[in-house]
């Protein structure tokens, strides 16, 4: 059966029914702007084509581009397959409303739902419609408005055999007489884990980041686009790299980065840099000093993991590059602190989200059929912010995080690639590999300090502290206008964590900017000259920044997580449920790159999940309520966990961007200890409390099994010269 689809927009073809004084016998459609006639198989491919090869080609070429976001103005013999009663196709007398516009998707993936979109004119009475499977399934079924649309994304297909689908449509109140068939590509469910894979393989191998991340975007558009490799290319910057880059937050974090990165530009400069260094050199003589100083900072610092990852590694790199610590050592404390910390203390920009995501899966929890009253009326008023605090202790990876750092810090002991990178550094062979491709441009001239500057410590430590001081007040402000709660957790909840950072970042660059030129140490035209300095030391990292994001839209257009979570919820069993869920959120964070995103697709999911299992039972204490516990803190140190080892995650970009190493090697030396401390916290936390050991036990156990890990598998990280 022969269907019409279009090149325009990616892996969704665009129909429309002209109007019906515009059905004319048309000429076989041949280019891009008006579909391409095409077998259920080929896609967008022109197909056999009796015509020369060039032309050919040129045509292909063309259609594959489009100009996306328009439909198809699609001739009527080859919209309207055969009527349901066999009776000839639409034609212009048969009732149809005209101008109905459908957007299908062009590939179909096993298990994940589908998204179709139906438009009704203007004008006219309406359109009615019923989807219907190849075996007969009433799948959806309604009627719109004049000028109203409907986006299906309820149903999902498990087999071939389901294919094609029909949409019948029609007026209103009269039988449905005209039909679409819609025949998108089938693929199996597991298609969608291949860009994500395959852009970390190639990082993790060829140790080249933006060639990695673009081939993971491009293979995703190729899917996308019913395996046509040309408009894969298109839809690559159209469909997913521009509306990462337009999404305010990602534009936000951009914006956050550069201007950090131009005030310490304009620091470094001014002399301010070397004033720090001069001033702590005395309580950081040493590089376990050093980096203890470092992790204590990521403590300190704990209102938001991104301000916490510039800020520390900004300002220690300069510390720990005197005493000779590896960027690649910089780099892992910055980023085992900075998320961890952000998700456990109450008074941060994550723990507003974590409650509202609580509250919402309580929520859905309470009103699942079958529960008793009892147990309904407790979910509906339990406190999420309470079961927040309650879920704190059994957060095992981020607190097992933060103490491995300081373990490694304390003993001056290392394993696996960390191992030669610091052994490397202590030789004085250099603080990162040669031939490193490093996220900061340390050499870019007009961030040198100048010559014959002071070299004053306030020029750096002013900025800094004005960054950290606007964004609390920031978030306090901004929280105080959204909630009338006085209460500080919901203030701060409440705030936009990227206003404040703006602020924050803009005031730093202000403030560095008065000091440097107020003591008359840069002009004005010096000062500016350092601050865009600072700003082109950041591209690199921008463009993998970007990349990733545009990775983690790829992933969320072939439903990635969707069809992870719904390979994984069958094996979720009662005393395994802590440790599946963590599995779970970490091969989710870990694929998409984005912890935040695989907190909201698994609340609402394994929060009522426990509580059918018997997790509502004795809620707020007591009972079975540890199960409920178990997954919630499960969801949250499972994303961290992925996170962490995902060379596509932001985090991680930024903390190989605020330390200046190489994002391949920041990825291979940290993802050895992040996994001993997942194993141990998933061994030792997850599992053991589960089947009742408690935490005054476990705790203990996972912190001695990281001592003797490193004990017995570390080394020291001083070594002799060769």
């Amino acid at each position: 059966m022969w269907v019409m689809t279009s090149g325009n927009v990616g892996r969704r073809a665009q129909y429309t029914v002209p109007p019906r004084q515009a059905r004319q016998p048309p000429a076989p459609p041949i280019d891009g702007s008006s579909g391409l006639l095409v077998g259920p198989r080929e896609g967008a491919y022109l197909g056999a084509m009796h015509t020369a090869w060039f032309p050919a080609i040129l045509v292909s070429l063309l259609s594959s581009m489009g100009d996306a976001g328009i439909a198809s103005e699609a001739p009527a013999p080859y919209l309207a397959a055969a009527r349901p009663d066999g009776a000839p196709p639409v034609g212009p007398s048969d009732q149809a409303e005209p101008g109905v516009r459908f957007d299908a998707p062009t590939v179909a993936l096993a298990g994940v739902p589908i998204e179709l979109t139906i438009r009704a004119p203007e004008s006219g009475s309406g359109v009615a419609y019923r989807l219907l499977s190849a075996r007969g399934t009433e799948l959806a079924a309604g009627e719109l408005a004049p000028g109203s649309e409907i986006e299906l994304e309820e149903f999902s297909l498990a087999e071939r055999a389901d294919l094609p689908l029909r949409l019948e449509y029609g007026t209103p109140g009269v039988a449905l007489r005209s039909s679409l068939t819609i025949e998108p590509l089938w693929l199996p469910g597991w298609v969608s884990l291949l860009p994500p894979l395959v852009a970390i393989a190639l990082a993790i191998m060829l140790r080249e980041v933006v060639a990695s991340l673009f081939l993971g975007v491009w293979l995703g558009a190729f899917l996308f686009a019913g395996l046509n490799p040309l408009a894969a290319i298109w839809r690559s910057i159209d469909r997913f790299i521009v509306p990462a880059l337009a999404d305010p937050d990602h534009v936000s974090i951009l914006v956050f980065s550069l201007m950090l990165g131009g005030m310490v530009g304009v620091m470094s400069r001014s002399g301010g840099t070397q004033g720090i260094v001069r001033a702590l050199g005395p309580l950081s003589t040493t590089p376990r000093r050093a980096q203890v100083a470092t992790w204590l900072a990521g403590l300190a610092i704990f209102f938001d993991d991104y301000a916490n990852t510039l800020l520390v590694g900004n300002t220690f790199r300069p510390i720990t590059d005197r005493v000779r610590v590896s960027r690649e050592k910089l780099a892992y404390i910055v980023d085992s602190t900075a998320a961890p910390v952000a998700a456990i203390v109450f008074v941060s920009t994550w723990v507003g989200f974590e409650i509202s995501l609580i509250g919402d899966a309580l929520r859905i929890a309470s009103e699942q059929p079958g529960l008793s009253p009892e147990v309904a009326a407790d979910l509906a008023g339990a406190s999420p912010f309470t079961v927040f605090l309650h879920s704190v202790p059994y957060l095992f990876y981020p607190i097992l995080a933060i103490v491995m750092v300081g373990l490694l810090v304390a003993t001056q002991r290392d394993f696996g690639p960390m191992l030669p990178a610091e052994q490397r550094a202590r030789r004085g062979e250099g603080l990162y590999r040669e031939g490193a491709q490093l996220l900061v441009d340390s050499a870019e001239e007009t961030t040198t300090a100048k010559d014959g500057v002071p070299g004053r410590w306030y020029n750096a430590a002013g900025p800094v502290l004005t960054v950290v001081l606007v964004v609390v007040l920031g978030l306090y402000f901004d929280g105080r206008a959204q909630t009338s709660s006085p209460s500080l957790w919901d203030i701060f909840g409440a705030a936009d964590p990227f206003k404040a950072l703006l602020w924050g970042s803009l005031a730093g660059c202000l403030v560095a900017f008065g000091l440097s030129i107020g003591q008359r140490i840069l002009s004005a035209e010096e000062a500016i000259n350092a601050w865009l300095g600072g700003i082109r030391s950041l591209v690199l990292a921008a463009v993998i920044l970007t990349l990733a994001w545009s990775l983690g839209e790829v992933t969320a257009a072939l439903g990635t997580a969707t069809y992870l979570t719904g390979l994984l919820s069958d094996s979720l069993l009662p005393a395994l449920l802590p440790a599946l869920v963590f599995v779970a959120a970490a091969m989710i964070a870990f694929a998409t790159g984005t912890s935040w995103a695989t907190m909201a697709i698994l609340f609402p999911l394994v929060v009522p999940l426990s509580v059918s299992l018997g997790g509502g039972v004795g809620f707020e204490g007591g009972g079975h309520y540890t199960l409920t516990l178990g997954a919630i803190s499960s969801v949250l140190a499972g994303s961290i966990f992925g996170d962490h080892c995902s060379p596509i995650s932001d985090t991680t970009v930024m903390s190989s961007l605020a330390s200046g190493c190489d994002h391949v090697d920041h990825v291979r030396t940290q993802l050895p200890y992040a996994l001993v401390v997942g194993l141990t916290g998933l061994l030792l936390g997850d599992l053991a409390t589960a089947f009742g050991l408690p935490l005054y036990l476990s705790y203990p156990l996972a912190i001695a099994t990281l001592v003797a890990v490193i004990r017995l598998v570390g080394r020291a990280s001083e070594a002799p010269a060769n």
